[in-house]
């Protein structure tokens, strides 16, 4: 998979409702590609997990690959009150990650800020008819009546897809939940809350072990907490999180079961000519993703995209700027409380492009060899099938050519956060806050 400016981007499809009033139920709070890309699962804060199907027929022609329909939708989370706390527990869906697929059912982990569920996707589409103590409309016969013996048989029906939990984790966490993920050796999993990680077995719900925990004895003395934590792709010991002071903290497992010391610290210096009232705020991570192959990691801050090699600790080896002419800005979107949004990134599935959002319904992508990027927009003005999407441009100061935006009039109520990258192709999907936008590349 190619990557920024080289490939031309086109409009494959939207999902969702048109009108501009947005129940606040129907905001997107995920998007997770599944292992082969063939599955697309959005979570919302009405707690409702919506999966996409790739096309089949489609698969074959490259024009139109990007075409995804629904597959199944299904409740994962209810609003939950918690008594003894007097807290309302919301049933928005933080993360969703899907397990690699062993037989021909889907499975997934859903969560929201307490507990997490293991999610069974199955089909149906065949079913037993011709039972001796049932009539055909399920009631029970009279088991004297029965004088002959039939042997059930299976008849074909409409494919019937069907979502049930098979597991509930849940009582773990004092704190939000804002990662899970899941190892590599696909059978355990962790989840990190504000201080906590915990590490879980997928068969066993009613208990997990504490690998992390930086609560202070007295909680007047915090100072940072834990925003994301992601297990290596690879290596099934390793695990990263990343914190509100904008470090990241490689663990080994091995080293001990309470992994309070990490075995590296990624931390850049600050510069000073950057110093403001700010900095705190904007150099807390929101994001950290593993490239595919496991030598590079990926964090993103409010204003910039970092990559790390894990052999080096002590800067970044290269850094995007995602929108420095919010610099300036800062002040106001303090103010209006955007200076805490969590922007999340991706990579492409050969780790030569990073993508993230930013205001405005624009995302960025960074091409790693070529060192060129691109603004994109996500929007419904060219929503015809294979539209080529125009690169956008933002105008920091002074005179706008024709084709900048003015950074004043960027609509800061717009903001892509969540963003995924198919594992194979180039095709991506973007949330905007109610619609899912699906791009891929143009085939000539």
């Amino acid at each position: 998979a190619g990557g920024g400016n080289d490939i031309q981007w086109c409009f494959s499809q939207v999902k969702g409702a048109v009108d501009d009033d947005v129940a606040e139920a129907d905001i997107i709070s995920t998007v997770e590609f599944n292992h082969s890309g063939e599955l697309l699962a959005t979570g919302d804060k009405g707690g409702r997990v919506v999966i996409f199907q790739q096309e089949q027929e489609n698969k074959i022609q490259s024009h139109s690959r990007g075409e995804y329909n629904v597959y199944s939708t299904f409740q994962s989370h209810e609003p939950e009150f918690d008594y003894l706390k007097s807290l309302e527990i919301e049933e928005k869906i933080n993360k969703i990650r899907w397990l690699p697929q062993k037989n021909a059912a889907q499975f997934l982990l859903s969560t929201n800020d307490k507990t997490i569920k293991l999610w069974k996707i199955s089909e149906r589409d065949k079913r037993p008819e011709g039972y001796n103590l049932k009539e055909e409309d399920g009631r029970y016969r009279d088991p004297t009546t029965v004088t002959t013996l039939r042997v059930p048989v299976f008849r074909p029906m409409d494919l019937m897809v069907e979502a049930s939990p098979r597991r509930i984790f849940a009582n773990a966490h004092t704190y939000h939940i804002n990662s899970i993920s899941i190892n590599s050796d696909y059978e355990t999993y962790l989840s990190a809350d504000d201080l906590r990680i915990n590490l879980w077995h997928l068969e066993i719900t009613d208990r997990s072990f504490n690998i992390v925990d930086i609560k202070p004895a007295n909680m007047e003395e915090l100072t940072e907490v834990i925003t994301a934590a992601e297990f290596h792709p690879n290596s099934c010991n390793t695990f990263v999180y990343s914190s509100s002071k904008g470090t990241i903290r490689l663990c080994d497992m091995r080293a001990s079961a309470l992994c309070d010391r990490h075995s590296k610290l990624f931390e850049e210096p600050e510069d000073p000519s950057n110093r403001s009232f700010f900095s705190e705020i904007i150099s807390s991570i929101s994001d950290v993703k593993f490239s595919h192959s496991g030598r590079y990691m990926m964090t993103r801050d409010y204003l910039s995209v970092k990559i790390w090699d894990l052999n080096m600790e002590n800067r970044p080896v290269e850094t995007y700027q995602v929108h420095e002419y919010l610099r300036s800005k800062l002040c106001s979107l303090y103010e209006n409380d955007c200076i805490f949004d969590k922007f999340e990134c991706c990579w492409n599935g050969s780790d030569s492009v990073v993508m993230t959002g930013s205001y405005n319904n624009f995302f960025r992508m960074f091409d790693r060899n070529t060192k060129r990027d691109i603004t994109l927009e996500a929007s419904r003005e060219n929503n015809k099938p294979r539209t080529v999407l125009k690169p956008r441009k933002v105008c920091a100061s002074g005179k706008r050519k024709k084709d900048e935006i003015s950074v004043d009039s960027l609509d800061f109520n717009k903001k892509i956060l969540h963003t995924a990258w198919h594992p194979k192709e180039n095709i991506i999907a973007v949330a905007t806050t109610n619609n899912l936008y699906i791009f891929q590349d143009k085939v000539n």
